[in-house]
């Protein structure tokens, strides 16, 4: 029987209960198939060309960590893989310790080589001083063309997010099993910054050209203490480009890892992930092996869960999207919040037109910005629950977001304001301000949010124009190109610390609009010695209605988010944070339908 769309969509709330996992056994035989969007494209899923969904998924069912987000999301740890401590707090240092008999799926024990290699090419600490790869990448693919100048050390990993402060070599200790990291100060998310990568044995032999994997880890970890440019050249490329294939390699060993799952195939249409039999912590899979198909035409998944060829699917949402489900028999449907967010940010300074360099016109301009018509004509029809995002540092649903948006100050721009935006221009002294806003012309999305911005603030006198670009991206802070930016962010994790990207006036990367509010740096640097989570949100809210009263910018809403499974698997929870839909693989299960 078919139900109604508002009946047959279950609101999956991020404050949802988390799935645990167990440890039974697989059931011989069994398969799952899932419809993702994106083709593979990289086992490192920490370079800058790695680091995309597609990828982050099938690592993350292929590979164990310290820690990760569940679906609330919350943090979990995984100490069945290994255990991290604070062991001194001046100077601060923190110890991860790999539990005993973990192994990489080729048998090989996961070792402190592997959490120093981790360390290597995450921290930037051995990297070459002044060296642009600029000119060495592919600008539409990000892929690197040509080898970098001899002697370059360039490890193109995840630095910016903490790790850099970490820059003296780490210490092995426990008998080659564990990684001591000393922080040059403390920092506030020492949690979220660190895990086992790539397999050092590996890295080592294809770079240095080392036969066996003992002689090859004793090779890289005396390179890296020993801060060996020549040797760490080769690994660093090799770690930057050897893991990089959208077909299966004939190299296996290119696709070992710790987790429950190994990545046993992949074509251009898909790849299949096997239950490792080397895996010995608390994840066991349960399906013995997981189809991934590759669709990006979101009608075309829900076709393929329609015709029996898929049992999972998470294809972006769409009014069609909504309706075509209806046609799905036996199936489970879950609507709710993704974790990117759409925002209007305004230009403080450097602007094309100088218009918001006036506090009093930018209070104005966000007063005309029809942020409810936006939801309930873009977001409302896909998700019927869907509220406007009112906070510019939590995440809604996460504990803190209801406090601080009482009294952040958002609700003078819940709904328009035209009268009130006239009368601030009048006080400013200004007449037929100009807006150019930038954001993504091929995303019909954002071009109905730029016209309905338009056509609303017009009606208090603003002039508002067309600054997009397809390079949207690489024009974020560049200045006089445009006086607003409309587009998403995408957070990868509930970092206090992001805060600091955004919102602090001396920020190299986030701060793409030029804000500065010495206040809201002291609080910044109050939050990044506080390691209280209560004091930290006291802190964070204090920061989100500064930023308020500052006229930063509107938060507009959550993307929306759907997934669907049919009857032969339970336990699919997807989490609004990367690698969302698969982040629990381990977890589900078939159902036994005799």
């Amino acid at each position: 029987m078919r139900k109604s769309l508002v009946a047959a969509l279950l609101v999956l709330a991020v404050a949802g209960i988390a799935l645990s996992g167990c440890t039974a056994t697989v059931t011989k035989g069994s398969t799952v198939r899932v419809a993702v969007s994106q083709a593979f494209s990289s086992y490192n899923a920490k370079t800058s060309f790695g680091n995309v969904a597609a990828n982050a998924g099938i690592v993350t069912a292929t590979n164990s960590q310290f820690n990760y987000y569940d679906n609330r999301p919350a943090l979990q740890k995984d100490e069945s893989f290994g255990t991290y401590q604070v062991v001194s707090k001046q100077p601060f240092r923190v110890k991860y310790t790999i539990r005993d008999g973990v192994k990489w799926s080729d048998g090989a024990a996961v070792d402190g080589a592997d959490l120093l290699l981790s360390w290597a090419a995450n921290s930037g600490a051995l990297n070459t001083p002044g060296f642009d790869n600029e000119s060495y990448t592919d600008p539409d693919t990000g892929r690197y063309t040509k080898p970098f100048p001899a002697g370059v050390v360039h490890f193109d990993g995840f630095s910016g997010n903490g790790l850099q402060l970490v820059t003296k070599t780490p210490v092995i200790g426990d008998d080659n099993r564990s990684l001591t990291l000393t922080y040059d100060h403390p920092f506030v998310d020492w949690e979220l910054v660190f895990g086992v990568g790539l397999p050092a044995h590996v890295v080592a032999q294809k770079a240095l050209g080392v036969e066996g994997a003992t002689r090859a880890e004793d090779a890289l970890v005396t390179a890296i203490q020993k801060r060996d440019t020549a040797k760490l050249s080769k690994i660093a490329r090799f770690w930057d480009t050897g893991f990089d294939f959208t077909t299966m390699p004939k190299d296996k060993s290119l696709v070992i890892g710790t987790g429950p799952y190994t990545l046993t195939g992949l074509t251009a249409t898909g790849a299949t992930l096997t239950a490792n039999p080397h895996y010995s912590g608390d994840h066991r899979s349960k399906f013995e092996r997981v189809e991934l198909r590759f669709i990006t035409d979101p009608l075309a998944a829900v076709a393929a869960l329609r015709a029996g060829q898929v049992d999972v699917i998470s294809p972006q949402p769409s009014a069609d999207v909504a309706k075509a489900l209806l046609s799905v028999d036996n199936a489970t449907v879950l609507s709710g919040s993704d974790g990117p967010y759409e925002h209007l940010d305004l230009q403080f300074s450097h602007s094309r037109n100088g218009t918001f360099d006036d506090p009093v016109v930018r209070n104005a301009f966000l007063k005309t910005v029809p942020r409810q018509k936006i939801l309930d004509d873009l977001i409302v029809p896909l998700q019927e629950e869907a509220r406007l995002r009112s906070s510019q540092v939590f995440l809604p649903g996460e504990q803190g977001y209801a406090t601080s948006v009482r009294a952040n100050g958002s609700s003078a721009y819940a709904t328009v304001d035209i009268e009130g935006a006239k009368t601030l221009l009048a006080q400013a002294g200004v007449v037929g301000p100009q807006v150019c806003i930038l954001f993504d012309p091929s995303n019909p999305r954002r071009v109905a949010e730029y016209t309905a911005i338009r056509d609303s603030a017009a009606l208090a006198g603003f002039t508002v124009t067309d600054c997009s670009s397809t390079d949207w991206r690489q024009l974020l802070g560049t200045d006089g190109a445009y006086d607003a930016s409309l587009y998403a962010l995408r957070p990868s994790s509930l970092a206090v610390s992001a805060v600091s990207a955004a919102f602090r006036s001396d920020s190299p990367v986030g701060n793409d609009n030029f804000y500065a509010n010495p206040d809201v740096d002291a609080l910044i640097d109050s939050l990044s010695a506080t390691a209280d989570r209560s004091q930290q949100r006291a802190i964070l809210q204090k920061i989100d209605a500064r930023v308020w009263a500052d006229a930063y910018g509107v938060p507009l809403y959550q993307f929306p988010a759907v997934t669907a499974f049919n009857d032969h698997v339970t336990g699919v929870a997807p989490s609004p944070l990367s690698p969302n839909l698969l982040w629990n693989v381990w977890d589900w299960s078939p159902v036994d339908k005799r």
